[in-house]
């Protein structure tokens, strides 16, 4: 005779899951793969913890989107929880951004003498900002217009405002990686030139890294809401994509005005 368990409270208690520690296995790999990279410059190992990331991350993230929208598992106070961690997330992220931020700035305002007590450093040349990090800001910007289009179409019920706006912002947001790409190639100037090539490099790096994370994010709504997951009242996943998004619009507002144009 089955007994079937009943809860009283609107709280999600997750059943037993294998991804949380294969995730962990294959961030491991990673890791190592990156530093086998850095020393031996084979990506063999590097390539099998990306691969391993992706597979968690597709059925993770399915039995997330199972438990939210067929079995009912997200209630009001669920969803409440979920919107604080979020906020707290983005609130750490703008904490790791803010190190490099002091990093730079204390570099930069009081130059040392290893460096000719001059900012930029002698010997670096760099990045016009009215070239490519002035378009990489438009796109950016864009693509926070696109995301609020979209949310405001799924908040009206118009599906093809919503799909069209999510479809922009994915593409704004692969332009805008594929610029920074260009960016870094043709750069006179490399992550071991003195402390400006070092908080260059590992800002913008950063930045960039949560633009891939953020498009991700956003393609796998725009796949969710092609599936009609989202309702009126029920789409917490795509507004916690648009925070996130919006997060990254402004810290790069920041690394513009502050790397780009006060720095250079």
């Amino acid at each position: 005779m089955s007994i079937q368990h009943s809860s009283n409270h609107p709280f999600h208690l997750v059943d037993q899951s294998p991804w949380p520690l294969l995730g962990a296995f294959a961030a491991l790999t990673l890791t190592t793969g990156l530093v086998k990279w850095f020393h031996h410059f084979t990506m063999d190992l590097l390539n099998l913890g990306l691969l391993c990331i992706v597979l968690v991350m597709i059925q993770w993230w399915r039995d997330v989107t199972r438990e939210g929208t067929f079995q009912g598992h997200h209630t009001y106070a669920v969803s409440l929880g979920l919107r604080w961690g979020m906020i707290l997330f983005i609130a750490s992220e703008v904490l790791f951004f803010v190190s490099f931020f002091w990093a730079f700035f204390h570099s930069s305002l009081s130059p040392a003498v290893d460096i000719g007590s001059c900012w930029p450093p002698q010997g670096i040349k760099v990045f016009n900002p009215f070239q490519i990090p002035l378009l990489n800001t438009a796109i950016l910007l864009a693509s926070g217009v696109t995301i609020t289009w979209a949310h405001h179409g799924l908040m009206s019920s118009n599906h093809d405002q919503c799909k069209q706006g999510l479809l922009v912002t994915v593409v704004l947001g692969l332009y805008f990686t594929a610029l920074q790409a260009l960016e870094y190639y043709e750069a006179s100037f490399t992550i071991a030139d003195a402390i400006y090539g070092s908080t260059f490099f590992v800002a913008t790096g950063f930045h960039g890294l949560h633009v891939i994370i953020g498009t991700t994010f956003l393609l796998v709504c725009l796949i969710r809401h092609l599936k009609h997951h989202f309702t009126v009242s029920h789409h917490f996943g795509f507004e916690a994509a648009a925070w996130y998004w919006h997060f990254v619009d402004v810290v790069w507002l920041f690394l513009y005005v502050s790397i780009y144009w006060w720095g250079g």
